[in-house]
C-alpha cells in the first residue's frame, strides 16, 4: 500500500514539473488566439527562449536574470510573427511554420556561436539553477515533499493561470482582447487601436512560450540541447483548443498532457519491460485521442485566423 501511495505522487511530482512549461506556453497561446492571431509558432519561441536562458545561467549564474532573457528572447522572434500576421496580412498557420522552423535552426546556430561549436550548451551548476520551493516545510523523503518540493516555476506557472483569467474577464484590456478575436472592425468603430492588442497579444504570447522554454532548461534540465523541447510548444497548442481557449480549463488540459509526461518518467524508471519508443510515444498519442474524443466542435474567437486591414 505505502509502495502504491509513493508511486501516485510521484507521477503527481513529476506531473507538476512537466506541467509547468506547457502551462507558461498555453497561457501565451490564450492570450494571442483571444486577440484573433493564430499561433501556432509556439515551439520555435519555446526553443529560442530555451536557448536563451541556458546561455544567460550559464554565463551569469544568475537563474532569475535568465529566466527572465528567455522570455524576452521568446518575445523577440513572436515580433516576426506579429508583423507577418497583422501588418503584412500573411497567412498565420504559415508564419507559425516559420517561425517553428526558424527558432530550432537559430538555437543551434547561436549555441555553435556561444559554445565553440557544440550543438547545445554547458551544464549550469545545479547551484545556479531555478531554486526548489517548500522543501523545507515537509520531512525529506514524505509524500507531501515528494508532490510538493517543486522548482519555483511550477508555482509562479500556476500563478499566471488566475492572473491571465483577471485580465481576461475583469479588466478593460481583456474585454478589448476579446472583442478584437471576436470582431475587430466593430471593436475599431468604438475607438480601439485593433493592431495594438493583436501586437500585445502575440508579444505576450512569445514572451510566456520565452519562460516556457527556459523553465526546461533552467529547471528541468539543466541545459539546452536539440531535443529539448521536442513537440512541447505543439501539446501546448492542443491544450489551448482542448482548453476552449479559455485559461482555466487550458490549464486542466496542460494537467493532463503533464500527467501523460509524467507517466513516462515514472515508468522509464521503475524498470518496467515498455519499448521505449512506445513510451516516448505515449504523451502524443494522449493529446491526439484527447483532441478527437473531446474537443468536437470546439470554436475558438470567430475572427481567429482572419485577415484584418486597418479602414484609412
Amino acid at each position: 500500500m505505502n509502495n502504491l501511495i509513493f508511486s501516485i505522487a510521484s507521477i503527481l511530482g513529476i506531473t507538476l514539473l512537466y506541467a509547468a512549461p506547457l502551462i507558461f506556453t498555453a497561457m501565451g497561446g490564450v492570450l494571442s488566439e483571444n486577440t484573433g492571431v493564430v499561433n501556432i509558432g509556439l515551439e520555435g519561441m519555446m526553443t529560442i527562449g530555451a536557448l536563451i536562458g541556458a546561455t544567460v545561467g550559464f554565463y551569469t549564474g544568475n537563474p532569475w536574470l535568465a529566466f527572465l532573457c528567455g522570455g524576452l528572447g521568446g518575445m523577440a522572434i513572436s515580433l516576426l510573427h506579429g508583423v507577418a500576421t497583422i501588418h503584412f496580412g500573411a497567412d498565420h498557420v504559415v508564419s507559425g511554420t516559420a517561425i517553428n522552423l526558424l527558432g530550432p535552426g537559430l538555437a543551434i546556430f547561436l549555441a555553435r556561436i556561444f559554445f565553440d561549436g557544440a550543438a547545445m550548451t554547458e551544464p549550469i551548476p545545479f547551484q545556479n539553477k531555478l531554486p526548489r520551493v517548500l522543501g523545507g516545510l515537509f520531512e525529506s523523503g514524505s509524500v507531501p515533499a515528494i508532490i510538493f518540493n517543486q522548482y519555483v516555476t511550477v508555482y509562479i506557472a500556476l500563478l499566471i493561470v488566475p492572473v491571465v483569467f483577471f485580465v481576461l474577464y475583469r479588466t478593460k484590456l481583456g474585454l478589448r482582447i476579446r472583442a478584437v478575436g471576436e470582431h475587430p472592425q466593430a471593436a475599431e468603430t468604438l475607438g480601439i487601436d485593433v493592431y495594438k492588442i493583436k501586437y500585445i497579444g502575440v508579444l505576450a504570447s512569445g514572451f510566456f512560450a520565452g519562460l516556457g522554454g527556459a523553465s526546461l532548461s533552467l529547471a528541468v534540465v539543466a541545459n539546452f540541447r536539440e531535443t529539448l523541447v521536442s513537440g512541447q510548444g505543439y501539446i501546448a497548442l492542443a491544450a489551448v483548443i482542448f482548453g476552449g481557449w479559455k485559461p482555466h480549463t487550458t490549464l486542466l488540459a496542460c494537467l493532463l498532457f503533464g500527467a501523460a509526461e509524467g507517466l513516462v518518467v515514472f515508468l522509464g524508471s521503475t524498470g518496467i519491460s515498455v519499448n521505449p519508443n512506445l513510451l516516448n510515444m505515449l504523451p502524443y498519442i494522449i493529446t491526439m485521442a484527447a483532441m478527437i474524443l473531446f474537443v468536437g466542435e470546439a470554436r475558438g474567437p470567430k475572427a481567429n485566423g482572419l485577415p484584418y486591414e486597418r479602414h484609412k
